[in-house]
């Protein structure tokens, strides 16, 4: 049976289950493993499937920079911020950058804006020769990080960038130009903290701490477009990425378990397993510069694009068929990547936009825009 989602209902019930966590601990109990509940929303607001991208060659000069510091002064950070704002208003389906904004995030209800802590997982194992060759652009974190804080209300003191294996690396890539108190927190500990896992894994597995104690209201997925072994599909993109948030184990099994879990997603109720208020609220992929090989390589070309969506499967799924096998002609592992949908409860046919990623740089709003439109939610 299908339910309606309305913005009102959405709200109502993200304040009673705000309450719910809060009182429960809802991440410690003990045996506790729902997984995720097939085409659960992240968003009521925005289709799981929805994947918008931007492909603008006035991002950078399109030529390959061989590490961290040289894309960074070959990046065009105006042409980044006001290309993110326009995938911003693509993705919600909004005429107005700031509600845009707004809509893709969600606070739990028994919190001020400016009470939240957010969480950026970035993705820094690609040292090479000493150098940081690959991570998420300066003009691309800092942007985020402005959107947090001058469109959305988070404090910027409650922003902490982090990578759970290989945050020691953040040393070699200090982002500049962030607002003032954005938390460095490197490895944040490392994931030293039991926490369980859905099926297919089940069992339990070690997350870093503020991500398993809940101390974590929002996540976003800061992912990059590298190569990786046939386990993974051949990519690791934002599933791939939360190998840093969690203890590693390399099969392809655990990639899904992982990412249905609560660290991930957020607490889910007792009763139906279903999320109470989503934690990964945003997937990012910065692929002004990607690779074919990977992870631990220089970048192969100078793409232009960035990807974004709510659900880290949708966006790696569209990334991987449409942009690296689609584009690129590079292999991808199709048995593992099909996984990516069917795994979370959809199939190729369900993808939005005739199987095709949204264009925000050509996307217009509709003539009309309901403020009480609503996505399905599934039973």
């Amino acid at each position: 049976m299908k339910r309606k989602c309305t913005r009102r209902k959405f709200i109502k019930a993200t304040s009673l289950g705000a309450t719910g966590v809060a009182l429960g601990g809802v991440l410690q109990s003990p045996g506790r493993a729902w997984g995720y509940v097939a085409r659960d929303p992240i968003n009521p607001l925005i289709s799981n499937l929805r994947v918008v991208y931007a492909h603008d060659t006035a991002m950078t000069s399109g030529v390959v920079r061989n590490d961290w510091p040289a894309q960074n002064a070959d990046t065009n950070d105006a042409v980044v911020a006001t290309d993110m704002d326009k995938m911003a208003c693509a993705l919600a389906e909004k005429a107005d950058v700031a509600e845009a904004w707004r809509t893709i995030f969600i606070k739990p209800a028994a919190k001020q804006w400016n009470q939240v802590v957010v969480a950026i997982k970035v993705n820094c194992i690609a040292v090479v020769s000493g150098t940081m060759a690959q991570t998420t652009r300066n003009a691309v974190m800092k942007k985020m990080c402005e959107v947090l804080v001058n469109y959305v209300g988070v404090a910027a003191s409650n922003i902490h960038i982090f990578d759970g294996i290989h945050g020691n690396n953040i040393n070699l890539c200090l982002w500049y130009g962030l607002p003032a108190g954005v938390q460095l927190n490197y490895t944040w500990g490392g994931p030293n903290t039991s926490v369980p896992l859905p099926p297919p894994t089940g069992g339990t597995t070690t997350c870093v701490a503020a991500i398993a104690n809940g101390t974590v209201d929002i996540l976003i997925n800061m992912g990059l477009c590298k190569g990786h072994d046939s386990t993974y599909g051949s990519l690791t993109v934002s599933l791939k990425n939360h190998y840093g948030t969690f203890n590693p184990v390399h099969n392809t099994n655990y990639l899904v378990s992982i990412n249905k879990s609560e660290a991930v997603l957020g607490p889910m109720d007792v009763g139906t397993g279903r999320i109470i208020v989503p934690r990964q609220q945003l997937v990012f992929i910065d692929a002004l510069w990607a690779s074919q090989q990977g992870p631990t390589v220089r970048p192969s070309v100078c793409p232009n694009r960035l990807f974004m969506g709510t659900f880290g499967p949708a966006v790696d799924y569209q990334v991987a068929t449409k942009f690296r096998n689609g584009t690129m002609g590079w292999p991808i592992n199709t048995s593992v990547v099909d996984r990516f949908l069917s795994e979370f409860g959809y199939g190729p046919s369900d993808l939005p936009n005739n199987g095709q990623m949204i264009d925000a740089l050509t996307w217009t709003p509709p003539q009309s825009l309901d403020a009480n439109r609503h996505w399905e939610r599934y039973e």
